[in-house]
């Protein structure tokens, strides 16, 4: 019997990204069950980067599919993808330094106060934006920056700075957030706290994670399935202890 796509919200089929005569995804095969925290992992170079570039249309695929959400979206353009629900956020945080917590929030969302017809008509849009205000400091308190909400992006901390990025990508109404490194270069002890808001939240804002990380140390233990890339192939696949204790994954860390 075959099993039902409405169960996952990301299905690759064969996925393959070539540059040149490189193969960076070769016929890249996984699932990401639908409010689950699933993990790509790999050394550094193993093409997981290159493998979500390729699902967010950043990348063009030279061959297999995309299945969001039930739909094929194979070589969409980003915006596309994004407006479908997939986001993702970049190892080097990018937000608008020169507002606050809370607008860089609020910048995320749509807004029917935006549009040169309705603006003038206050009554047409002030209901919306007062909501919206409330949602986006809700954003915040799920993810520990609620304190924050009126400080300047550019006095974040990285942690912080990754924390936020995670808050504009619920903004949007995400449905799959790939979250590439969010504990990169974060110490260790503030990886596990932004680690464990992540997990939490996947429950409370009906949403899934794709993590893209190399610290298995610390990130293993939050997932609930994994999969392992190296040099652009799938080398190993299950739950996290089955992929811990896999002899070939701990060729590719240790050996």
């Amino acid at each position: 019997m075959s099993e039902k796509r409405e169960e996952y919200i990301l299905i690759t089929e064969n996925l393959v990204k070539r540059f040149g005569g490189l193969i960076a995804v070769n016929h890249v095969s996984l699932k990401v069950k639908r409010n689950s925290l699933t993990m790509l992992m790999g050394p550094n170079g193993a093409g997981k980067s290159t493998f979500v570039n390729t699902c967010t249309g950043v990348l063009k695929p030279d061959g297999g599919r995309v299945i969001f959400d039930g739909i094929d979206i194979t070589g969409w353009p980003p915006h596309k993808v994004y407006r479908a629900g997939f986001v993702r956020t970049f190892q080097i945080p990018a937000p608008f330094l020169r507002l606050t917590v809370l607008e860089n929030v609020l910048a995320a969302m749509s807004h029917t106060g935006e549009n040169p017809l309705k603006a003038p008509i206050r009554s047409l849009w002030i209901e919306e934006e007062e909501e919206k205000v409330k949602r986006a400091f809700e954003i915040l308190r799920n993810v520990g920056l609620e304190d924050h909400w009126d400080k300047l992006a550019t006095t974040l901390g990285g942690g912080q700075l990754k924390m936020l990025e995670v808050s504009r990508a619920l903004a949007t109404g995400a449905k799959l957030i790939a979250l590439d490194e969010p504990i990169g270069g974060v110490d260790p002890a503030y990886a596990g706290e932004i680690l464990t808001y992540i997990s939490n939240l996947r429950k409370q804002w009906d949403v899934s994670f794709l993590l893209i990380e190399h610290r298995i140390d610390i990130a293993l233990p939050f997932a609930d399935y994994v999969y392992v890339l190296d040099r652009g192939t799938l080398i190993a696949e299950g739950l996290p202890d089955e992929v811990a204790n896999n002899p070939k994954v701990i060729e590719i860390y240790i050996g």
